[in-house]
């Protein structure tokens, strides 16, 4: 026969002021623990959704990202009739794009950062759908002219619109504003390919990658098929989306893997809480489990009544976590890209997903701190606890 709940609420309402410390506790964890897995979520979900299940990204053969690439404007065009690369009228749907480093100074700190600039041809909105602009035009091919990505506007200094900027030895005008969505790309200047490869003296007609529409997202193996069985071509293709995965993972997997060291460093110290507040419990109550013992309760009801106890306040300390960390969501923060070293601008996203992992890692707390008191409790004399009445 189980012992009522509402023992349990009653009991952890006489004893506020420890169960508020306990709760407070669990909190400060719990709400450390889900801000760290949300930037985490975050920076993934940023570089992530920049690409496209429809895209393939083109590389030279064993680079590890853009940075290291380099594609020539012959396989380019040989790969411009391979199987699975979707056409328009002005012919197949590819941008071939060199990708630099440019410093500029944040806002916020003053201190310089590594912007990625992008140079893309006149289909590269074609090709990166999800990029809008905004606000002015698109650059005019063959000047020094910029778009500049939302986050990029709001997170640099110098770079609104109509503003004229110096990097790489020449000078651009910024003519418009664009937004990809809160992808990687609102964190980039885009601008003309050829005129950025002259500005940093890169080889005529050598990129950095190829992005390509395809025809469907299930004609990738069709096109790379295309691409490896072809002697001229020294090239590798990858869905673009899996691309943007890849290089979120240093990062995410180091905000992932501090964060839960915090969390965990700080869940011992919630436990301990936790035991104080039902050690003190049980000792408080003695005659009480005593007494409800001799009246017919036996052990394991007992045990139970003080884990559901242990539980309440622990769920509630998981709730009050949560709430603490839901303003969090969609704030924008800043890290660098250690793939390429570039400065990347997100929102923590606090998911549904990542606040049920919060309120069971509360649980599990309240799991650890209230069994052994619970035993305890269940183990105490009956007789010597009567006595004291």
């Amino acid at each position: 026969m189980p012992i009522p709940v509402v023992y349990n609420f009653r009991s952890v309402r006489a004893r506020w002021t420890s169960a508020v410390v306990a709760v407070l506790g669990i909190a400060g964890t719990v709400g450390v623990f889900v801000a760290m897995l949300s930037l985490a979520r975050g920076f993934k979900a940023t570089l992530v959704h920049s690409g496209s299940a429809s895209n393939a990204l083109v590389r030279r053969a064993g680079s590890t990202s853009e940075m290291d690439s380099v594609v020539q404007l012959d396989q380019e065009r040989i790969m411009e009739d391979a199987a699975g690369v979707a056409r328009s009228a002005d012919g197949a749907v590819v941008s071939p794009e060199i990708v630099v480093i440019a410093p500029f100074p944040l806002k916020s700190t003053g201190t310089d950062a590594n912007v990625q600039v992008r140079g893309v041809s006149p289909k590269a909105l074609q090709v990166h759908d999800n990029v809008k602009i905004i606000s002015g035009r698109f650059f005019q091919p063959g000047l020094n002219e910029l778009i500049v990505g939302k986050n990029a506007t709001h997170s640099y200094a110098g770079l609104e619109m109509g503003n004229t900027v110096r990097f790489g030895g020449g000078q651009w005008r910024i003519v418009g504003e664009f937004d990809s969505g809160g992808t990687a790309f609102d964190s980039e200047l885009w601008c003309d390919a050829g005129i950025l490869g002259q500005v940093y003296h890169r080889p005529q007609n050598v990129f950095s990658s190829i992005a390509v529409r395809l025809t469907s997202p299930d004609t990738l193996a069709t096109f790379k098929d295309a691409l490896t069985s072809d002697p001229r071509l020294t090239l590798q293709a990858e869905r673009e989306t899996d691309y943007y995965e890849k290089q979120s993972r240093v990062l995410t997997t180091l905000i992932t893997v501090l964060g839960s060291i915090v969390a965990a460093v700080m869940g011992i110290g919630a436990v301990f809480g936790a035991l104080n507040t039902m050690y003190s419990a049980v000792a408080e109550r003695s005659r009480e489990i005593a007494t409800i013992r001799a009246i017919g309760f036996g052990t394991g009801s007992v045990v139970t009544s003080f884990v559901v106890e242990a539980l309440f306040i622990s769920f509630l300390g998981g709730v009050l976590g949560c709430i603490a960390v839901l303003p969090l969501n969609g704030l924008t923060t800043g890290a660098m890209n250690w793939q390429t070293f570039s400065h990347l601008a997100f929102a923590f996203r606090v998911t549904p997903v990542l606040l049920a992992s919060g309120i069971i890692f509360a649980l599990v707390m309240g799991i650890v701190g209230g069994l052994p008191p619970a035993i305890r409790a269940a183990r105490r004399p009956v007789a010597a606890a009567l006595r004291a009445l």
